[in-house]
């Protein structure tokens, strides 16, 4: 807790080794969503590969998001706001108490997720009807695909959420390296498995991919807390205060996340509805743009968080405008160019990774045209996270989440409203509108709450897109040439992607260092030290 502005005495101050062991924690967490998103991209090329962007792949995206959702709804986003600040409480007061805590809550998640996979299997049907309904006109027999599929995953919820539940205990014991290699475990069950299984059992190989993911990212937890000495026999004791204390945290983090699950419903249901191969296209082209997010915006947000909660618990406003400047600079430096590569080069980067076995080129035409789309809503997502984060950081949770509410509607009737005329590019107008005006209300809010930024953002912001902007054009004018002139096939596509990239690149951190701006001399200079550490 930070109480004033003062340097910390020496007795208050960090011991070298614990700065240490904080950043060798955070580089691991950092590899480890390195390795799971190259995974990650690994599985969505292998199911390309193998399936296409067919009705099937769709079916299956439906059925896969079923769990997944749950997982997010029941323990993913309980994780940080509640179970690891509780489990971290109990593990401060010693092992008897903190062993009792894990075996009431591991009991309690035990019987209410055998009890949500039992109804699940008898509620697949309906659930089908609600998310992919639209196969019923179009292509009935992905009904009942949807169906199976759903039963065969229903499993992947209770080793999931069991495998979330422990790595907050490993979190609470400041072990970090199984959660780190948790999500690459998981994206490892479909590598493995889906090309060994196609042949004998097809689409239900990506399930069954599934399931040997989770059951795997259960194991490599339990296997670590065994290691730790943590033996969990689960203990009936659902009056446990800590487990009041953990409902109460996670209440707020609750009510905005079944606002989620609404809007995620509603687009499956209606792109469902837009053509059987919808869903597929949507989600190799998300799979693109969200690579940038996850590894610029988020990472800087949550760099930047622990600063300005205590500039604010410091009561320092103009160091908190400052901060929250600074990083909403560095995101909007970073994205920008990731966001221009993806709309110059969207087709051979498309047809390098996924244009393969079942994949067409009508499949890379469709996906260039939704990722378009999506590159534009991934410019306002990238901004709204720091916004976010800083509501977080003044302890308001509940106005991101009212402002979630308001975004949800925005998508509602944009997509209804262009449905019918786009087809399954109209549901991603929509969401790029969400992206929109969530970030507009944030920017607006945070207007009226914190105050302007400093004209020294907008220079800022103006400076970075006027090296975009040449950026943009050195691409566009090289890959126009080596269209004429590089050759076909997955070859030329990755000639023009490491040239033109390459090119791009240079252009924009020469207009940079040109414009003097700040920020990427700040970057060098971090890259400048990591290298000489390195060395």
């Amino acid at each position: 807790m930070v109480d004033s502005g003062n340097e910390p005495s020496p007795s208050e101050a960090p011991s070298p080794s614990a700065t240490q062991g904080l950043a060798r924690s955070a580089s691991l967490l950092a590899i480890g969503s390195l390795v799971s998103r190259a995974l990650g991209l690994l599985r969505e090329m292998v199911i390309a590969a193998l399936f296409g962007a067919t009705g099937q792949v769709s079916a299956f995206r439906v059925a896969a998001q079923v769990p997944t959702l749950l997982y997010d709804f029941l323990v993913g986003g309980m994780l940080s706001a509640a179970l690891v600040p509780v489990l971290s409480d109990y593990a401060r007061r010693g092992r008897r108490e903190f062993t009792h805590l894990v075996a009431a809550l591991a009991a309690l998640f035990v019987v209410l997720l055998t009890a949500l996979v039992i109804a699940l299997e008898m509620a697949a049907p309906l659930l089908a009807h609600l998310l992919a309904g639209g196969f019923r006109t179009s292509e009935p027999a992905l009904l009942e695909l949807t169906t199976q599929l759903i039963r065969w995953t229903a499993p992947v919820v209770w080793f999931l959420s069991m495998a979330g539940v422990m790595m907050a205990v490993l979190y609470a014991q400041q072990r970090f390296t199984a959660p780190a290699l948790a999500t690459a475990i998981f994206n490892l069950g479909i590598v493995v498995a889906a090309p060994l299984l196609a042949p004998q059992i097809g689409v239900f190989s990506l399930a069954v991919g599934l399931l040997l993911g989770s059951l795997a990212q259960l194991a490599l937890m339990t296997f670590d807390a065994r290691r730790a000495s943590l033996l969990i026999r689960p203990c009936v004791d659902w009056r446990h205060p800590a487990l009041r204390r953990i409902f109460w945290l996670y209440l707020p983090i609750a009510a905005g996340l079944v606002v989620s699950l609404f809007q995620v419903g509603l687009d499956r249901r209606l792109a469902s509805g837009a053509g059987e191969q919808s869903i597929a296209w949507m989600a190799n082209a998300t799979t693109l743009q969200q690579m940038p997010l996850g590894l610029i915006s988020v990472a800087i947000s949550l760099a930047a968080l622990p600063r300005l909660s205590q500039h604010f618990a410091a009561g320092d406003e103009r160091a908190y405008r400052q901060t929250l400047a600074r990083g909403l600079r560095m995101v909007w430096m970073l994205v920008l160019p990731a966001a221009l590569a993806l709309w110059v080069l969207g087709t051979p980067v498309t047809r390098l990774l996924f244009e393969r076995g079942a994949f067409t080129p009508t499949d890379t035409e469709q996906v260039v045209r939704a990722l378009n789309v999506y590159l534009i809503g991934m410019l306002f997502a990238a901004i709204d996270f720091p916004l976010n984060f800083a509501f977080y950081a003044r302890f308001n949770t509940w106005l991101p989440a009212a402002v979630g509410v308001l975004s949800v509607l925005i998508y509602t009737a944009v997509a209804l409203a262009l449905l019918q005329r786009m087809g399954f590019l109209g549901l991603v107008w929509a969401d790029t509108a969400k992206q929109a005006g969530h970030a507009a209300i944030m920017m607006f809010l945070l207007w009226r709450v914190v105050g302007r930024l400093g004209a020294q953002t907008l220079a800022g912001f103006a400076s970075i897109s006027l090296a975009g902007a040449a950026m943009a054009g050195a691409m566009v004018a090289l890959a126009a040439l080596l269209g004429r002139w590089a050759p076909g096939g997955a070859s030329g596509a990755l000639l023009t992607v490491v040239a033109t990239g390459g090119v791009g690149l240079a252009v924009y951190a020469g207009a940079l260092f040109a414009l003097r701006l700040p920020e990427a001399h700040a970057l060098a200079a971090a890259v400048r030290a990591r290298l000489a550490l390195i060395q």
